[in-house]
């Protein structure tokens, strides 16, 4: 049993953008999820209602990862479930550019009310005809650095995304910084 307290990320992203896969391919439990049979065509069978949770422990520290669901009247769960968080990604599936502006909803939605540092995910890497990260960026108008391209359903794509994430978290704040290093160090490394 670790001493060292759980840090708190958020997956987020419009519907279908891999929220579920991607914290499926890297938790440790088995994830708890909230989807229920969609009530609108959303073009998948099931939504995320409320929540997903995972759970992922790097040296020895648990990382918890809560996902968001992705459509706009469960915004409410948005602000719910960013409280206390360290961190955020934002998925947008690559080969649906048409989600481009409500990912950019949502991403200023969380950001406006929490400073977090925060990346882009772009999902669908592995399927051909999808954006990559740096069109991604120039859309999002964000550096090329706060955007990377992910394979949500590789738990090493998966990883490489939250090992990036936890990077950007300890540079963000100078004294967050030092204070997370003192307490958790992280054995891999982002390319």
């Amino acid at each position: 049993m670790t001493d060292n307290k759980p840090l708190k990320l958020v997956v987020s992203g419009p519907v279908g953008a891999g929220k579920t896969t991607f914290i499926g391919s890297l938790s440790e439990i088995p994830v708890v999820n909230t989807d229920e049979l969609a009530s609108e065509d959303i073009g998948k069978d099931t939504t995320t209602v409320a929540l997903d949770f995972g759970v992922l422990t790097l040296d020895d520290v648990p990382v918890h990862l809560f996902g968001t669901p992705g459509q706009d009247r469960f915004d409410f769960m948005w602000e719910i479930l960013c409280e206390g968080a360290l961190g955020l990604l934002v998925l947008v599936a690559g080969d649906r550019p048409q989600d481009f502006p409500h990912a950019r909803r949502i991403m200023e939605f969380i950001t406006s009310r929490i400073a977090v540092p925060f990346l882009v995910g772009v999902t669908r890497q592995d399927l051909p005809r999808v954006w990559d990260p740096e069109e991604v960026a120039g859309y999002f108008a964000l550096e090329p650095h706060q955007v990377i391209g992910i394979n949500a359903t590789s738990p090493t794509s998966s990883l490489l995304a939250m090992v990036r994430l936890l990077e950007s978290v300890q540079a963000y704040d100078p004294f967050f910084a030092e204070a997370l290093q003192e307490q958790y160090t992280f054995g891999i490394k982002s390319p």
